[in-house]
């Protein structure tokens, strides 16, 4: 599925959510704004151990039907922020880009997703992104499309599956692995550092009359990075 495809179905699944408000806000954004995220990144010959979660899970490449399931829009009870999470993720599902990994729990369910990609995806990386992702080398690998279950937050899920998935990253020979966070995702931010990654570069993305301008931008004293600015303020309290 290209993105313009993916796009209008994305909408079209929104409006029969009845969730106009975020269509405009959609919208919104891509006639005018500007983001700033993160590149984080983990070296995978560096020894890390993947942090506990409060639940045994295992990781694996994920099955039809339980993406099926696990990114359905019209599943009852979803709060508007997980019909939308769950839009996009079944967009990135349907878009052919592969892998997306899973998080088991222990009773066999999928409980976390996550893509990694590789460099031999790069042009469907770019066509479907619209050029939001650097060209991946060919020792690089990209994690995007985190996703948990609102029923499965605040379990330590994330870090670990994070760190589990992106070691796969080695069987298809990548010695790096990146991943994008906005700037405000405190949450994400701090999940990604106990999965091993950490500040590598920054990425401005500039929106205007729906073309986005995506710049790719070295760390620099101009934009601190959140998490080292809590680490200073907790040594001057």
């Amino acid at each position: 599925m290209n993105r313009a495809r993916s796009g209008l179905t994305w909408l079209i699944r929104l409006l029969k959510a009845g969730q106009p408000g975020v269509i405009l806000e959609i919208v919104r954004r891509k006639i005018y704004s500007n983001s700033t995220s993160f590149c984080l990144r983990r070296d995978l010959t560096r020894s890390f151990e993947a942090p506990p979660a409060t639940i045994p899970i295992t990781v694996r490449p994920i099955q039809d039907a339980e993406a099926a399931n696990l990114f359905d829009p019209d599943a009852p009870g979803l709060s508007v922020d997980e019909i939308h999470d769950r839009i996009a993720r079944m967009g990135l599902s349907q878009s052919g880009i592969p892998q997306c990994h899973v998080a088991i729990n222990n009773h066999g369910a999928p409980c976390y997703a996550q893509w990694l990609m590789s460099s031999a995806d790069n042009d469907r990386i770019q066509e479907y992104f619209r050029g939001s992702f650097p060209i991946l080398a060919p020792d690089e690998a990209l994690l995007e499309g985190a996703f948990t279950p609102e029923s499965h937050r605040g379990q330590g899920i994330m870090a670990r599956a994070m760190a589990l998935i992106a070691e796969r990253a080695r069987d298809f020979g990548a010695r790096y692995v990146i991943t994008f966070v906005g700037e405000d995702n405190i949450a994400s931010l701090k999940g990604c550092k106990r999965s091993g990654f950490a500040p590598y570069m920054l990425r401005i993305v500039e929106w205007r009359l729906l073309r986005p301008r995506v710049t790719f931008l070295p760390l620099s004293e101009r934009k601190p990075y959140p998490l080292d600015q809590e680490k200073a303020m907790s040594k001057t309290a």
